[in-house]
């Protein structure tokens, strides 16, 4: 639940990759992958899951070992913000994309600013209606 805390570790993870060019959500979700690799232990990882409404840009959903950790949805925005990734969560429903899911759910929006060179996230708890 910590933003900022996730925003200095994918800042870190950016410094680490040899990204040549670095100027667009593709870009920016192979840093989210290398920023949360070590999560394959306990997630399975999903890129552009389908949601009905859209596509969600990565979705973790904790193995079945794990079912005390938290799913999450994240979207990406480059250049935009990050609280505008959590109202397209929203609007977009991509929760009813993990409807079998019944544990707790956190949704992550996660923006680069090329301007300042900053990443930004945000997060929040989702509850199911």
């Amino acid at each position: 639940m910590d933003g900022e805390a996730v925003a200095k570790g994918i800042d870190q993870a950016h410094r680490e990759i040899s990204v040549l060019q670095y100027n667009d959500e593709n870009s920016l979700s192979c840093t989210i992958n290398l920023a949360f690799y070590f999560a394959r232990e306990y997630y399975t990882v999903i890129r552009e899951l389908p949601t009905g409404k859209g596509f969600a840009d990565i979705c973790f959903i904790p193995r079945k070992l794990y079912a005390d950790k938290p799913a999450a949805v994240i979207e990406l925005k480059w250049d935009k913000d990050a609280h505008g990734a959590i109202s397209q969560i929203k609007e977009k429903q991509y929760v009813d994309a993990l409807k079998d899911y019944h544990g707790n759910l956190l949704l992550a929006g996660i923006n680069y600013d090329k301007k300042i060179k900053q990443h930004t996230c945000v997060i929040e708890r989702y509850h199911k209606q």
